[in-house]
Order: C-alpha cells, then structure tokens, then sequence
C-alpha cells in the first residue's frame, strides 16, 4: 500500500481519467454513478494467451529435438540454439500468462468451486510447468546426451520454470462475486496511483499523500488495472464491510480527514 503520511497540508494532485489518460481538473470530473468504460476483451486476451502458450510449447519440442540430436538451427552452435529456444519458450509463458491474468481481472471466474477458482488463476503457472518440466525430465533420463550438454540444458530450463513460474502467479486474484459486491458497495468513482495496489474511494486519502498524480475511473476500470482490493482507510471513512480490502487494521483514532471532506463525500 501507498507509504501512508499524516500530514496537515493537503498536496494537490494531478488526477487523470481511466478512459483518456489526459488530465481532469478537479471541479470538472463526473461523481455520479456512471457507465463501466471498456477495460478490454477477455475473450480476446484468453484467445492470444492460448496462442503463445502452444508457441511456448512448440519451442519447448524443438528445444527438446535439438538436445536430442534431431534438429539443428543454420550457423548457430548447439548450445547457442538451445538458450536461444529456451528463452523464446519463457517470452511466450509469461507474456501469455500476462494475458490470461488480465483477462481474469475483466470477467473474473466465481470462487464458489474453489478448486476451479485455483485453476483458473494460475493456469499461467500450470503451463509453465508444461512448458519446462517434461524437458527437463526427458534430459534427465536420456543417457545418450554428454554430461555437458545435459548440465546446461537442466540449469537453463530449471532457471527458465522458476522465472515463468513466479511471473505467471496472479498474486492479486479477484472473484465474480468479489467484483460484485464491491460494484454494489461503490457507485461513485475511485482513484488510484500509478504504483499503488490499491484503489481509493477519496483522492484525498491519507495513503495518497506522497502520490502527485492519481487515475480515477469505475470500480471495474480499477480492477482491470490490476488495483483489486480498496483502501482500508477509504473502507473504514465510508463504513464499507461487505469489499475486500488491503487487510491493514484502522481504527477512528487513525483516520485523518480533511475538515471541507469530513461529511464523507469526494471534493469539489
């Protein structure tokens, strides 16, 4: 979460909207409950991540076919083909995976079959396993490769599982029914900075004191933008209960609200 200051004087901000990315003067934006703006095509997100995953997997057969003897790559030594596949491999599982993660955060699955829910979300890290490990494991076992060859390979494609793996966890998952109740629960239009985690429902939060520009747009617009939980502060200002938040525990004494903000209400 955003470094929180407590601080008296309140720092003007450069807020931009979610649908132009230009910046909004304060008194001109829109507070009233609005239209969810297109924040993309699942469908088609889901579509290109298939794509690159059976990329990833191709390069991963040919990787495998070039240890093994039965393919090589014009002017280019064995081993330089082999990092070169490997690494072609990882491109196509993360930038997929970049995808299918943003595609869950435009129509999120529901939670209500947990292991589905588990699936769906780390399908990115699935496919990395597929994507590395069979390779690995046919290296491993095949006796006719020289020592040399065989050690390189493994290090390459157990460095190349690790690093996809991490980069295909979606550690900020969102749930159908989680989107929903925050869209119940939040109507007006909310803020978030440019390196935050978080989404805000008062651009002029504590939390955001140390943030000179902020984006605002719908709940979905935030959720899109992979910002999938609400401010604990902005949730304890406005008594929200029912919307997942950062988790961080705020009680009255911690709140700081600007006195022309104090009937909870967004600034003019």
């Amino acid at each position: 979460m955003e470094e929180i200051v407590m601080a008296d004087e309140k720092k003007k901000k450069k807020i931009v909207s979610a649908d132009t990315g230009e910046e909004v003067a304060a008194g001109s934006r829109k507070k009233a409950a609005k239209a969810a703006a297109p924040v993309g095509n699942a469908t088609g997100l889901r579509i290109g991540a298939i794509a690159l995953w059976v990329v990833a997997i191709v390069f991963e057969v040919l990787a495998l076919l070039l240890v093994l003897g039965k393919f090589t790559i014009p002017f280019l030594p064995s081993i330089a083909s082999l990092i070169i596949l490997l690494v072609l491999d990882l491109a196509c599982v993360i930038i997929g995976s970049q995808l299918w993660k943003k595609a869950n955060h435009i129509k999120p699955a529901s939670e209500k079959n947990k292991v589905l829910f588990w699936i769906w979300n780390n399908m990115g890290v699935i496919v990395a396993a597929i994507a590395f490990v069979p390779f690995i494991i046919i290296i491993l076992a095949n006796k006719e490769t020289d020592k040399r060859t065989k050690t390189i390979a493994v290090v390459a494609a157990i460095i190349a599982l690790l690093i996809g793996g991490v980069a295909s966890i979606d550690f900020n998952p969102v749930s159908a029914e989680q989107l929903e109740a925050a869209q119940q629960a939040i109507t007006d239009d909310v803020y978030w900075s440019p390196f935050g985690h978080v989404y805000h429902t008062h651009d002029d939060c504590q939390a955001l004191n140390h943030s000179d520009e902020l984006t605002y747009g719908t709940v979905e617009q935030a959720v899109a933008a992979n910002r999938t939980r609400l401010c604990s502060f902005c949730a304890k200002r406005d008594e929200i209960t029912t919307v997942v938040t950062d988790g961080i525990e705020v009680t009255e004494d911690d709140l700081v609200i600007p006195e022309e903000t104090t009937d909870g209400g967004n600034e003019d």
